[in-house]
């Protein structure tokens, strides 16, 4: 089965509803990773110590979930801007795997009082089951493109089609 570089960077959904999906996937993902990644491009230092990471490498980080957040938001190369994060948060569940963090942490409803306090007090128990999610998210939009209401459709897949020759 041969794959052009038009169908690589804008598949098409299926249905109506699927498109719909696809913009409210999008659009949600997209509007968590500015928020995720804006305060990190602005703390990038602190970050990077809390981390033990390069800082050049946490700037990638940031900077690919910042700029792939509006990517996603607007559908503009959505296949490249979800795998830039995919790229993020598959770093994030190795650092988590390796902080001995389980997969789906206990409810904190579930845990005695003052058996567990992070860093910033009492919250939410360390797990990877919000990187590993979206992970999937990110391989869903890599897989199925922004659908029709993205400027991938819109406006970029002419664009290549003219530009290739196809």
């Amino acid at each position: 089965m041969d794959i052009t570089v038009v169908e690589l960077l804008v598949p098409a959904a299926p249905s109506p509803f699927a498109q719909a999906a696809l913009l409210l996937l999008r659009v949600f993902m997209g509007i968590c990773f500015v928020r995720h990644g804006w305060p990190k491009l602005r703390n990038l230092q602190t970050w990077a110590q809390m981390l033990k990471t390069p800082a050049w490498l946490c700037f990638l980080s940031a900077g690919s979930m910042w700029a792939g957040g509006i990517a996603l938001i607007v559908g503009f190369l959505t296949p490249l801007a979800s795998f830039a994060i995919l790229v993020s948060m598959a770093y994030a569940m190795v650092l988590e795997i390796k902080g001995g963090f389980p997969f789906i942490a206990a409810d904190p409803y579930l845990i005695p009082e003052g058996d567990y306090a992070g860093p910033m007090g009492v919250g939410e128990p360390p797990s990877w089951e919000k990187a590993a999610m979206y992970v999937v998210m990110c391989l869903v939009l890599i897989c199925c493109g922004g659908g029709m209401l993205s400027l991938d459709t819109l406006l970029l897949e002419d664009l290549l089609r003219i530009w290739l020759g196809v």
